[in-house]
Protein backbone atom coordinates (compact mmCIF):
# COMPACT_ATOMS: atom_id res chain seq x y z
CA UNK A 1 0.00 0.00 0.00
CA UNK A 2 1.40 3.43 -0.95
CA UNK A 3 2.15 5.93 1.82
CA UNK A 4 1.37 9.64 1.92
CA UNK A 5 4.89 10.61 0.82
CA UNK A 6 4.59 8.60 -2.38
CA UNK A 7 1.21 10.17 -3.13
CA UNK A 8 2.63 13.66 -2.56
CA UNK A 9 5.54 12.86 -4.87
CA UNK A 10 3.11 11.72 -7.57
CA UNK A 11 1.08 14.90 -7.16
CA UNK A 12 4.22 17.02 -7.41
CA UNK A 13 5.24 15.17 -10.55
CA UNK A 14 1.84 15.76 -12.13
CA UNK A 15 2.02 19.47 -11.25
CA UNK A 16 5.44 19.75 -12.87
CA UNK A 17 4.29 17.92 -15.99
CA UNK A 18 1.16 20.05 -16.18
CA UNK A 19 3.03 23.34 -16.07
CA UNK A 20 5.74 22.04 -18.39
CA UNK A 21 3.08 21.37 -21.03
CA UNK A 22 1.16 24.59 -20.37
CA UNK A 23 4.31 26.69 -20.64
CA UNK A 24 5.88 24.64 -23.43
CA UNK A 25 9.00 24.13 -21.34
CA UNK A 26 11.70 22.08 -23.05
CA UNK A 27 15.35 21.21 -22.50
CA UNK A 28 17.50 22.87 -21.21
CA UNK A 29 14.73 24.23 -18.96
CA UNK A 30 12.48 22.18 -16.71
CA UNK A 31 9.91 22.77 -13.98
CA UNK A 32 11.68 22.11 -10.68
CA UNK A 33 8.86 22.81 -8.26
CA UNK A 34 5.32 24.16 -7.92
CA UNK A 35 4.19 25.83 -4.71
CA UNK A 36 0.62 26.84 -3.87
CA UNK A 37 -0.26 29.41 -1.21
CA UNK A 38 -4.00 29.41 -0.64
CA UNK A 39 -3.85 32.22 1.92
CA UNK A 40 -1.98 34.50 -0.53
CA UNK A 41 -3.97 33.29 -3.55
CA UNK A 42 -0.76 32.57 -5.38
CA UNK A 43 0.92 29.79 -7.37
CA UNK A 44 4.70 29.90 -7.80
CA UNK A 45 6.31 27.80 -10.54
CA UNK A 46 10.08 27.38 -10.17
CA UNK A 47 12.07 26.77 -13.34
CA UNK A 48 15.65 25.55 -13.63
CA UNK A 49 18.25 25.55 -16.40
CA UNK A 50 20.32 22.35 -16.59
CA UNK A 51 23.51 24.18 -17.64
CA UNK A 52 24.73 21.22 -19.71
CA UNK A 53 25.28 23.17 -22.91
CA UNK A 54 26.83 26.63 -23.40
CA UNK A 55 24.17 29.32 -23.45
CA UNK A 56 23.91 31.78 -26.32
CA UNK A 57 24.44 35.52 -26.25
CA UNK A 58 21.05 37.22 -26.45
CA UNK A 59 22.42 39.76 -28.95
CA UNK A 60 24.45 37.78 -31.50
CA UNK A 61 23.13 34.27 -30.70
CA UNK A 62 26.65 32.84 -30.44
CA UNK A 63 27.49 30.19 -27.76
CA UNK A 64 29.23 31.97 -24.89
CA UNK A 65 30.65 30.90 -21.52
CA UNK A 66 28.48 31.32 -18.47
CA UNK A 67 29.02 34.29 -16.16
CA UNK A 68 26.50 33.94 -13.30
CA UNK A 69 22.76 33.59 -12.63
CA UNK A 70 20.18 36.15 -11.59
CA UNK A 71 16.73 35.39 -10.17
CA UNK A 72 13.84 36.80 -12.17
CA UNK A 73 10.05 36.64 -11.83
CA UNK A 74 7.30 36.81 -14.44
CA UNK A 75 3.57 37.21 -14.00
CA UNK A 76 1.73 34.43 -15.86
CA UNK A 77 -1.93 33.75 -16.62
CA UNK A 78 -3.91 32.98 -13.48
CA UNK A 79 -4.43 29.36 -12.48
CA UNK A 80 -8.05 28.89 -11.33
CA UNK A 81 -8.09 32.56 -10.24
CA UNK A 82 -4.80 32.12 -8.35
CA UNK A 83 -2.14 34.62 -9.39
CA UNK A 84 0.64 32.62 -11.02
CA UNK A 85 4.31 33.57 -11.01
CA UNK A 86 7.22 31.96 -12.81
CA UNK A 87 10.53 32.14 -10.95
CA UNK A 88 13.92 31.19 -12.37
CA UNK A 89 17.61 31.76 -11.88
CA UNK A 90 18.45 32.92 -15.39
CA UNK A 91 22.03 32.41 -16.65
CA UNK A 92 24.06 35.33 -17.90
CA UNK A 93 26.77 34.88 -20.51
CA UNK A 94 30.14 36.54 -21.04
CA UNK A 95 30.12 37.31 -24.77
CA UNK A 96 33.48 38.31 -26.23
CA UNK A 97 31.74 40.95 -28.39
CA UNK A 98 28.78 42.16 -26.32
CA UNK A 99 29.91 41.53 -22.75
CA UNK A 100 27.66 40.22 -19.98
CA UNK A 101 24.13 39.52 -21.24
CA UNK A 102 21.12 37.71 -19.77
CA UNK A 103 20.03 34.82 -22.00
CA UNK A 104 16.61 34.81 -23.61
CA UNK A 105 13.97 32.63 -21.97
CA UNK A 106 11.38 30.87 -24.15
CA UNK A 107 8.33 31.97 -22.14
CA UNK A 108 8.84 35.76 -22.13
CA UNK A 109 10.15 38.64 -24.18
CA UNK A 110 13.40 40.39 -23.11
CA UNK A 111 13.06 43.10 -20.46
CA UNK A 112 9.52 42.07 -19.56
CA UNK A 113 8.17 41.04 -16.17
CA UNK A 114 5.31 39.13 -17.81
CA UNK A 115 5.13 35.92 -19.79
CA UNK A 116 4.33 36.09 -23.50
CA UNK A 117 0.89 34.57 -22.93
CA UNK A 118 0.08 37.14 -20.23
CA UNK A 119 1.15 40.01 -22.50
CA UNK A 120 -0.98 38.55 -25.30
CA UNK A 121 -4.01 38.56 -23.00
CA UNK A 122 -3.39 42.19 -22.05
CA UNK A 123 -3.03 43.11 -25.73
CA UNK A 124 -6.40 41.45 -26.42
CA UNK A 125 -7.98 43.50 -23.62
CA UNK A 126 -6.33 46.75 -24.76
CA UNK A 127 -7.98 46.36 -28.15
CA UNK A 128 -11.35 46.57 -26.38
CA UNK A 129 -10.82 48.88 -23.40
CA UNK A 130 -8.73 51.75 -22.06
CA UNK A 131 -5.39 51.35 -20.34
CA UNK A 132 -6.94 52.37 -17.04
CA UNK A 133 -9.77 49.83 -17.35
CA UNK A 134 -7.37 47.01 -18.24
CA UNK A 135 -5.09 47.95 -15.35
CA UNK A 136 -8.02 47.70 -12.93
CA UNK A 137 -9.19 44.42 -14.43
CA UNK A 138 -5.71 42.83 -14.28
CA UNK A 139 -4.88 44.39 -10.90
CA UNK A 140 -1.75 46.03 -12.26
CA UNK A 141 -0.50 49.60 -12.38
CA UNK A 142 -1.33 51.91 -15.26
CA UNK A 143 2.38 52.07 -16.13
CA UNK A 144 2.66 48.27 -16.29
CA UNK A 145 -0.17 48.03 -18.83
CA UNK A 146 1.20 51.00 -20.77
CA UNK A 147 4.60 49.27 -20.88
CA UNK A 148 3.02 46.17 -22.45
CA UNK A 149 1.36 48.35 -25.08
CA UNK A 150 4.61 50.16 -25.85
CA UNK A 151 6.52 46.88 -26.25
CA UNK A 152 3.74 45.54 -28.50
CA UNK A 153 4.00 48.57 -30.80
CA UNK A 154 7.82 48.41 -30.83
CA UNK A 155 7.60 44.73 -31.88
CA UNK A 156 5.03 45.50 -34.55
CA UNK A 157 7.05 48.34 -36.06
CA UNK A 158 10.23 46.23 -36.04
CA UNK A 159 8.42 43.42 -37.88
CA UNK A 160 6.65 45.63 -40.40
CA UNK A 161 7.56 44.91 -44.00
CA UNK A 162 7.91 48.18 -45.90
CA UNK A 163 5.86 47.48 -49.01
CA UNK A 164 6.04 49.98 -51.84
CA UNK A 165 3.36 52.60 -51.08
CA UNK A 166 1.17 53.56 -54.04
CA UNK A 167 -1.60 55.79 -52.74
CA UNK A 168 -1.12 57.76 -49.55
CA UNK A 169 -3.25 60.11 -47.49
CA UNK A 170 -1.81 62.76 -45.20
CA UNK A 171 -3.83 64.46 -42.48
CA UNK A 172 -3.29 66.13 -39.14
CA UNK A 173 -5.24 65.28 -36.02
CA UNK A 174 -5.45 67.29 -32.84
CA UNK A 175 -3.57 66.02 -29.81
CA UNK A 176 -4.85 68.45 -27.20
CA UNK A 177 -7.20 71.42 -27.07
CA UNK A 178 -4.43 74.01 -27.33
CA UNK A 179 -3.89 73.51 -31.08
CA UNK A 180 -1.32 70.74 -30.81
CA UNK A 181 -1.27 68.23 -33.64
CA UNK A 182 0.26 65.04 -34.92
CA UNK A 183 0.65 64.24 -38.61
CA UNK A 184 -0.74 60.88 -39.75
CA UNK A 185 0.22 59.13 -42.99
CA UNK A 186 -2.31 56.49 -44.08
CA UNK A 187 -2.08 53.84 -46.78
CA UNK A 188 -5.14 54.38 -49.01
CA UNK A 189 -5.25 50.77 -50.20
CA UNK A 190 -4.65 48.98 -46.89
CA UNK A 191 -6.42 51.48 -44.66
CA UNK A 192 -3.66 51.45 -42.04
CA UNK A 193 -1.50 54.13 -40.43
CA UNK A 194 2.05 54.01 -41.77
CA UNK A 195 3.58 56.91 -39.85
CA UNK A 196 2.79 59.30 -37.01
CA UNK A 197 4.91 62.43 -36.44
CA UNK A 198 4.84 65.38 -34.07
CA UNK A 199 3.21 68.64 -35.17
CA UNK A 200 2.02 69.33 -38.73
CA UNK A 201 5.10 70.94 -40.26
CA UNK A 202 7.16 70.04 -43.31
CA UNK A 203 9.62 68.14 -41.12
CA UNK A 204 6.75 66.04 -39.79
CA UNK A 205 6.23 64.63 -43.28
CA UNK A 206 9.93 64.62 -44.12
CA UNK A 207 10.37 61.99 -41.38
CA UNK A 208 8.23 59.54 -43.31
CA UNK A 209 9.73 60.11 -46.74
CA UNK A 210 13.23 59.66 -45.32
CA UNK A 211 12.30 56.05 -44.49
CA UNK A 212 11.59 55.32 -48.18
CA UNK A 213 14.05 54.46 -50.93
CA UNK A 214 14.38 56.52 -54.10
CA UNK A 215 12.48 53.85 -56.05
CA UNK A 216 9.67 53.75 -53.48
CA UNK A 217 9.24 57.53 -53.68
CA UNK A 218 9.18 57.35 -57.47
CA UNK A 219 6.51 54.63 -57.32
CA UNK A 220 4.01 56.77 -55.37
CA UNK A 221 0.99 57.38 -57.61
CA UNK A 222 -0.80 60.01 -55.55
CA UNK A 223 -0.92 61.67 -52.16
CA UNK A 224 -4.17 63.19 -50.92
CA UNK A 225 -3.92 66.03 -48.42
CA UNK A 226 -5.20 69.38 -47.26
CA UNK A 227 -4.06 72.57 -49.02
CA UNK A 228 -1.43 73.01 -46.33
CA UNK A 229 1.81 74.58 -47.58
CA UNK A 230 4.23 72.68 -45.29
CA UNK A 231 2.83 69.35 -46.55
CA UNK A 232 3.04 70.50 -50.17
CA UNK A 233 6.64 71.58 -49.57
CA UNK A 234 7.63 68.22 -48.06
CA UNK A 235 6.05 66.17 -50.86
CA UNK A 236 7.58 68.43 -53.52
CA UNK A 237 11.00 67.89 -51.95
CA UNK A 238 10.85 64.08 -51.94
CA UNK A 239 8.43 62.85 -54.60
CA UNK A 240 9.26 63.18 -58.32
CA UNK A 241 6.67 65.04 -60.39
CA UNK A 242 4.89 65.97 -57.17
CA UNK A 243 2.64 68.52 -58.88
CA UNK A 244 1.02 65.69 -60.86
CA UNK A 245 0.65 63.42 -57.80
CA UNK A 246 -0.60 65.73 -55.06
CA UNK A 247 -4.40 65.70 -54.78
CA UNK A 248 -6.51 68.12 -52.74
CA UNK A 249 -9.55 66.09 -51.94
CA UNK A 250 -13.24 66.95 -51.96
CA UNK A 251 -13.63 66.69 -48.18
CA UNK A 252 -11.27 69.57 -47.42
CA UNK A 253 -12.69 71.78 -50.19
CA UNK A 254 -16.18 71.14 -48.79
CA UNK A 255 -14.92 71.92 -45.30
CA UNK A 256 -13.46 75.27 -46.33
CA UNK A 257 -16.58 76.24 -48.27
CA UNK A 258 -18.80 75.08 -45.40
CA UNK A 259 -16.90 77.34 -43.01
CA UNK A 260 -17.33 80.21 -45.46
CA UNK A 261 -21.11 79.63 -45.65
CA UNK A 262 -21.27 79.60 -41.86
CA UNK A 263 -19.36 82.90 -41.60
CA UNK A 264 -21.78 84.50 -44.05
CA UNK A 265 -24.70 83.13 -41.99
CA UNK A 266 -23.29 84.50 -38.74
CA UNK A 267 -22.80 87.99 -40.20
CA UNK A 268 -26.23 88.01 -41.83
CA UNK A 269 -27.93 86.66 -38.70
CA UNK A 270 -26.51 89.53 -36.65
CA UNK A 271 -27.74 92.04 -39.22
CA UNK A 272 -31.22 90.48 -39.32
CA UNK A 273 -31.50 90.32 -35.53
CA UNK A 274 -30.71 94.03 -35.39
CA UNK A 275 -33.84 94.62 -37.49
CA UNK A 276 -35.92 92.30 -35.33
CA UNK A 277 -35.88 89.29 -37.70
CA UNK A 278 -34.89 85.83 -36.42
CA UNK A 279 -35.19 84.17 -39.85
CA UNK A 280 -31.75 82.49 -39.56
CA UNK A 281 -32.05 81.51 -35.92
CA UNK A 282 -31.35 77.79 -35.35
CA UNK A 283 -30.57 77.12 -39.03
CA UNK A 284 -26.83 76.50 -38.77
CA UNK A 285 -26.96 72.75 -39.41
CA UNK A 286 -29.45 73.17 -42.24
CA UNK A 287 -26.83 75.09 -44.21
CA UNK A 288 -23.96 72.76 -43.29
CA UNK A 289 -25.64 69.37 -43.73
CA UNK A 290 -24.95 67.46 -46.93
CA UNK A 291 -28.27 67.44 -48.87
CA UNK A 292 -27.80 63.70 -49.49
CA UNK A 293 -28.02 63.18 -45.73
CA UNK A 294 -31.24 65.15 -45.31
CA UNK A 295 -34.58 63.43 -44.96
CA UNK A 296 -37.31 64.33 -47.46
CA UNK A 297 -39.19 66.22 -44.75
CA UNK A 298 -36.10 68.21 -43.76
CA UNK A 299 -35.29 69.03 -47.38
CA UNK A 300 -38.82 70.33 -48.01
CA UNK A 301 -38.74 72.41 -44.83
CA UNK A 302 -35.41 73.87 -45.91
CA UNK A 303 -36.72 74.88 -49.36
CA UNK A 304 -37.99 78.39 -48.48
CA UNK A 305 -34.61 79.32 -47.00
CA UNK A 306 -32.41 77.92 -49.75
CA UNK A 307 -34.60 79.52 -52.47
CA UNK A 308 -34.64 82.90 -50.73
CA UNK A 309 -32.61 86.00 -51.61
CA UNK A 310 -30.54 85.70 -48.41
CA UNK A 311 -26.78 86.12 -48.72
CA UNK A 312 -26.44 82.82 -46.90
CA UNK A 313 -28.57 81.10 -49.55
CA UNK A 314 -26.27 82.49 -52.25
CA UNK A 315 -23.17 81.27 -50.41
CA UNK A 316 -24.80 77.87 -49.95
CA UNK A 317 -25.63 77.64 -53.68
CA UNK A 318 -22.02 78.43 -54.59
CA UNK A 319 -20.80 75.69 -52.27
CA UNK A 320 -23.29 73.15 -53.62
CA UNK A 321 -22.31 73.95 -57.21
CA UNK A 322 -18.66 73.24 -56.32
CA UNK A 323 -19.67 69.86 -54.93
CA UNK A 324 -21.10 68.85 -58.33
CA UNK A 325 -17.78 69.39 -60.12
CA UNK A 326 -16.02 66.22 -58.97
CA UNK A 327 -17.44 63.73 -61.46
CA UNK A 328 -15.48 64.73 -64.54
CA UNK A 329 -13.08 62.28 -66.17
CA UNK A 330 -11.48 64.70 -68.62
CA UNK A 331 -8.85 67.05 -67.19
CA UNK A 332 -9.69 69.72 -69.79
CA UNK A 333 -13.43 69.68 -69.06
CA UNK A 334 -12.81 69.68 -65.30
CA UNK A 335 -10.58 72.74 -65.59
CA UNK A 336 -13.15 74.52 -67.73
CA UNK A 337 -15.97 73.81 -65.24
CA UNK A 338 -13.96 74.96 -62.23
CA UNK A 339 -12.89 78.16 -63.97
CA UNK A 340 -16.55 78.98 -64.64
CA UNK A 341 -17.30 78.35 -60.96
CA UNK A 342 -14.38 80.57 -59.91
CA UNK A 343 -15.79 83.47 -61.92
CA UNK A 344 -19.06 83.20 -59.99
CA UNK A 345 -17.43 82.72 -56.59
CA UNK A 346 -14.96 85.58 -57.02
CA UNK A 347 -17.68 88.02 -58.10
CA UNK A 348 -20.25 87.12 -55.44
CA UNK A 349 -19.37 90.01 -53.06
CA UNK A 350 -19.39 87.60 -50.12
CA UNK A 351 -15.94 88.02 -48.63
CA UNK A 352 -15.66 84.64 -46.79
CA UNK A 353 -16.59 82.84 -50.03
CA UNK A 354 -14.24 85.01 -52.12
CA UNK A 355 -11.38 84.22 -49.75
CA UNK A 356 -11.88 80.47 -50.17
CA UNK A 357 -12.30 80.89 -53.93
CA UNK A 358 -8.90 82.60 -54.13
CA UNK A 359 -7.34 79.70 -52.24
CA UNK A 360 -9.02 77.21 -54.59
CA UNK A 361 -7.78 79.15 -57.62
CA UNK A 362 -4.23 78.96 -56.28
CA UNK A 363 -4.51 75.20 -55.67
CA UNK A 364 -6.73 74.26 -58.59
CA UNK A 365 -4.03 72.01 -60.07
CA UNK A 366 -4.26 69.66 -57.05
CA UNK A 367 -8.07 69.65 -57.12
CA UNK A 368 -8.00 68.64 -60.78
CA UNK A 369 -5.53 65.86 -59.89
CA UNK A 370 -7.99 64.52 -57.31
CA UNK A 371 -10.79 64.53 -59.88
CA UNK A 372 -8.79 62.85 -62.64
CA UNK A 373 -7.12 60.30 -60.32
CA UNK A 374 -10.49 59.57 -58.63
CA UNK A 375 -9.09 59.81 -55.10
CA UNK A 376 -10.30 61.43 -51.91
CA UNK A 377 -9.22 61.64 -48.30
CA UNK A 378 -12.06 59.44 -47.08
CA UNK A 379 -9.68 56.85 -45.62
CA UNK A 380 -7.70 59.51 -43.79
CA UNK A 381 -10.82 61.21 -42.44
CA UNK A 382 -12.24 57.88 -41.29
CA UNK A 383 -8.91 57.19 -39.59
CA UNK A 384 -8.96 60.65 -38.03
CA UNK A 385 -12.42 59.90 -36.63
CA UNK A 386 -11.21 56.61 -35.18
CA UNK A 387 -8.21 58.36 -33.61
CA UNK A 388 -10.43 61.03 -32.06
CA UNK A 389 -12.66 58.31 -30.61
CA UNK A 390 -9.57 56.68 -29.08
CA UNK A 391 -8.62 60.00 -27.52
CA UNK A 392 -12.13 60.53 -26.20
CA UNK A 393 -12.34 57.02 -24.80
CA UNK A 394 -9.08 57.53 -22.91
CA UNK A 395 -10.07 61.07 -21.77
CA UNK A 396 -6.89 62.36 -23.40
CA UNK A 397 -3.29 61.22 -23.15
CA UNK A 398 -0.56 62.24 -20.74
CA UNK A 399 1.88 63.09 -23.50
CA UNK A 400 2.29 63.05 -27.24
CA UNK A 401 4.38 59.85 -27.34
CA UNK A 402 1.65 57.82 -25.64
CA UNK A 403 -0.89 59.25 -28.07
CA UNK A 404 1.29 58.20 -31.01
CA UNK A 405 1.74 54.71 -29.48
CA UNK A 406 -2.04 54.33 -29.17
CA UNK A 407 -2.51 55.30 -32.83
CA UNK A 408 0.01 52.69 -33.97
CA UNK A 409 -1.51 50.08 -31.63
CA UNK A 410 -5.10 50.48 -32.82
CA UNK A 411 -4.65 51.72 -36.40
CA UNK A 412 -1.25 50.51 -37.59
CA UNK A 413 -2.22 47.00 -38.70
CA UNK A 414 0.79 45.71 -36.74
CA UNK A 415 1.71 42.21 -35.54
CA UNK A 416 1.62 43.13 -31.85
CA UNK A 417 1.96 39.76 -30.13
CA UNK A 418 5.10 38.28 -28.57
CA UNK A 419 7.01 35.66 -30.58
CA UNK A 420 5.39 32.26 -30.52
CA UNK A 421 1.91 33.62 -29.77
CA UNK A 422 -0.57 33.27 -32.61
CA UNK A 423 -3.91 35.09 -32.75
Amino acid sequence: MRDDADMRDDADMRDKELYSKILGIETPWHVANVELSVTEGKVEVFLEHDGKKPSKCSVCDKPSPGYDRRQKKWRHLDTCQFQTLLIANVPRTQCSEHGVKTIQVPWAEPNSGFTALFEALVIDWLKEATTRAVAQQMKLSWNAIDGIQQRAVARGLARRVHDDPKRLAVDETSFQKRHEYVTVVTDHEKGIVLHVADNHKADSLNEYFETLTTDQKAGIECITMDMWKPFIKAVSLHVPEARERIAFDKFHVAQYLGNAVNKVRIEEHKALMATGSDLLKGTRFDWLTNPENMSDEKWEAFEPLRDSKLKTARAWAIREMAMTLWDYTSRAWAIKAWKRWLIWALRCRLEPVRKVAKMIREHLWGIINAIVLKVDNGRAEAMNGKIQRLKGRAYGYRNRERFKTAIYFHCGGLDLYPRGVIR
